[in-house]
């Protein structure tokens, strides 16, 4: 259930900051995509990790 709202807060993060991405240049505010951007890499890292732990090992 956690890891499901991570997920979808993730997009919602990613979504802001490709919308501020795509402004013109004049209109972009860098500290807020600085800032999506740390916090989706970090969501994202949060995801991969779990993903990779939640594989089952094969010997």
């Amino acid at each position: 259930m956690v890891m499901t709202i991570i997920v979808i807060v993730s997009i919602f993060i990613w979504i802001a900051a490709i919308h501020e991405m795509i402004k013109p240049s004049k209109e972009q505010n860098n500290r807020k995509i600085i800032t999506l951007t740390s916090v989706g890499t970090l969501t994202t890292l949060i995801i991969t990790i779990s993903i990779f732990q939640s594989l089952p090992l094969s010997h």
